[in-house]
């Protein structure tokens, strides 16, 4: 089927901004080929979730374990690691949460008492009160939130700790939290919020709210929930500057607004602001940030060219939003809908997509073989680095901006025009990899390029479809240039130090056994455990989530077909990756009686085991 794909929810509030020159990619294939060669190795592994990577002043590369909870220094010359802190506050249920966001003071190790690191992640705080929208109080992201804290630096124990709470009680939750955290060169922290994965999957009954404002009320009670799908400018105490913008005639922290989901921000050396951003289906964006600026999510996705985007305003629903049933594809009748063409506020455009089709764009081609986020025109941006060669490092890449990406497995580099405020052609596709790329660091001497990768989740695989593992999960490569001219054929990096990943879970022999039997009171609680806990990464549907893999359709029956419950059973247990094992095995149970309905079996009165030998009898035909 091949339709128009329509997306997400409402936004009021009037807009301010400007107008400015795109340079529109046409799509996944529409990048120039490497025309340099580089050496390639795994410098470490093991990490535990690696997001930001940072070159330090004193030569070792900073990294944040996301679900580690910790900040960790590693030596490029022989990946030794060691942890500067570890942070027991931090709490990571899901796959957007924990401790992401770091930024060094750039007083750090300068002799000037400025020995700080500033870290956002996220916590519960139950003095705050739960949120409205999640009644059920077992709920992990019922009181959650993120905050900014400073860190201090003992070089004598080369450790962190003396933690300052800056501002505390931000938005986050269990999808689109972004959180990257920049310190800018007007000595203030820059922080990214995306909008909370709403109108979409599990939260498809939630509005998106990056086009609403903060109010004088809000500020005065401290209330940060308006800064969802924002970027805000701090000073270095948590406090708001006096010269930020003015917006619905309030200054707040909010610096720029009608943001999805940034997870990059970098600063060039003349001051401008750079962010990737995570589009819907089509059109990550790389936009140069503008105080004040308004960047039109959710009315527009990339350019405002009315191409494979609609604005679907599911919590607009003239049948209660409840009672539906998501489908980003098919839209029900009840769910107002808008083009691109009905946004009239003045807007910032993004300088470059990731990648804009056509209308008729298929997204859902049988060719995908049940996983269809692989074959999306989105790369997943993760990040973002202002490059600039200089003397002695990469030639021609003379200014540039280097973006790593999760699902197509690639560094993207991105020439700009001397002004660096608009691009200057095609992008190249380096490094490309059955691997997850978060974020990037530069070596002093600008010739090698540290990539952090992700440990588990979605990447397109070298040969199309989706890979069956990653590369060199939780790793940091490096990738130091070696001179001009193709490639060499792309090889599997070797590791330098660190251990190996596990291999995988073999898979069970196919089997005669009997037919699965489960309760339908089962299927209705592993519904609503699906929906808390599992749907913003497989689905609302298990066949159309952006971050885990299908476990419906096609894809469920091939992986499937022949195995055991127990072999289903078991890997459930595996979920969530943070913190696996975390539900009560009834619950488990559940969810897996509720995936086998959802697979055309039939519930009868009998339950489904949590746990024992009759599952092993079970088998999936």
């Amino acid at each position: 089927m091949s339709i128009r794909y329509a997306s997400l929810a409402v936004a009021l509030l009037p807009s301010f901004a400007f107008f400015g020159l795109m340079m529109a990619q046409d799509g996944p294939d529409s990048v120039r080929r490497p025309v340099k060669r580089f050496s390639r190795k795994v410098l470490v592994s093991g990490l535990a979730h690696p997001w930001e990577l940072t070159w330090g002043p004193d030569n070792r590369l900073w990294v944040t374990e996301r679900t580690g909870k910790r900040i960790t220094r590693v030596d490029p010359t022989n990946g030794e690691k060691r942890v500067a802190i570890t942070i027991p506050e931090v709490v990571a249920p899901g796959s957007q949460d924990g401790l992401p966001g770091m930024a060094l003071h750039p007083g750090l190790l300068k002799g000037t008492g400025e020995d700080f690191v500033y870290a956002v992640y996220t916590y519960v705080d139950e003095r705050r009160g739960p949120h409205a929208w999640i009644p059920d109080p077992k709920n992990p992201y019922r009181s959650f939130y993120a905050k900014v804290v400073r860190l201090t630096y003992d070089r004598s124990t080369e450790t962190l700790g003396k933690p300052v709470d800056l501002i505390t009680g931000l938005p986050a939750g269990n999808d689109h939290n972004a959180l990257r955290i920049k310190f800018g060169p007007d000595k203030k922290l820059y922080l990214s919020f995306g909008d909370q994965g709403n109108n979409q999957f599990g939260n498809f009954c939630r509005p998106i709210e990056s086009q609403r404002l903060p109010t004088k009320q809000e500020m005065a009670r401290r209330d940060y929930s308006s800064y969802v799908g924002k970027i805000i400018r701090m000073n270095p105490d948590g406090s708001i500057p006096r010269d930020n913008p003015k917006l619905a005639g309030v200054v707040s922290h909010v610096y720029s607004y009608g943001h999805r989901n940034p997870q990059g921000l970098d600063f060039g050396p003349d001051g401008t602001l750079y962010s990737t951003e995570h589009g819907p289906k089509t059109d990550d964006e790389v936009n140069v940030i503008r105080r004040g600026g308004n960047y039109g999510w959710p009315n527009l996705a990339g350019l405002q060219d009315g191409k494979a985007y609609e604005y679907a305003r599911w919590s607009d629903s003239t049948t209660p939003c409840t009672q539906l049933r998501y489908d980003d594809l098919d839209i029900p009748a009840s769910v107002p809908r808008e083009p691109e063409s009905a946004f009239k506020q003045r807007h910032v455009e993004p300088i470059a997509t990731m990648f804009t089709v056509e209308d008729d764009y298929n997204f859902s081609d049988p060719a995908c073989k049940g996983v269809d986020v692989i074959c999306w025109p989105t790369t997943g941006v993760s990040g973002v680095e202002h490059y600039q060669a200089g003397p002695a490092g990469i030639p021609g890449w003379d200014r540039v901006l280097l973006i790593p990406t999760l699902k197509r497995g690639s560094l993207y580099v991105l020439p700009l025009k001397a002004d660096g405020k608009a691009a200057a052609g095609p992008m190249w596709r380096y490094f490309q990899s059955e691997n997850r790329y978060r974020d990037t660091a530069v070596s002093p001497d600008r010739r090698t390029i540290y990539i952090a990768t992700d440990p588990d989740g979605m990447v397109e695989g070298r040969g199309g479809g989706m890979a069956s593992a990653m590369e060199s999960p939780g790793a940091i490569l490096a990738f130091t240039y070696e001179g001009e001219g193709e490639p060499d054929p792309i090889a599997a990096p070797q590791p330098v130090s660190g251990t190996r990943p596990p291999a995988g879970v073999p898979a069970a022999k196919m089997l005669n056994g009997k037919p699965p039997r489960f309760s339908a009171a089962q299927v209705a609680a592993g519904r609503e455990a699906y929906t808390a806990r599992c749907a913003v990464c497989h689905g609302s549907t298990m066949t159309n989530g952006a971050y885990g893999t299908p476990l419906a359709g096609d894809y469920f029956k091939n992986k499937w077909h022949g195995q055991s419950v127990r072999s289903l059973f078991d890997k459930s247990k595996t979920m969530p990756p943070a913190d696996p094992a975390s539900l009560p095995d009834a619950t488990y149970a559940s969810l897996v009686a509720y995936m086998l309905e959802m697979n055309g079996f039939k519930a009868g009165d009998a339950e489904l085991p949590a746990g024992g030998e009759a599952l092993d009898s079970m088998a999936i035909r």
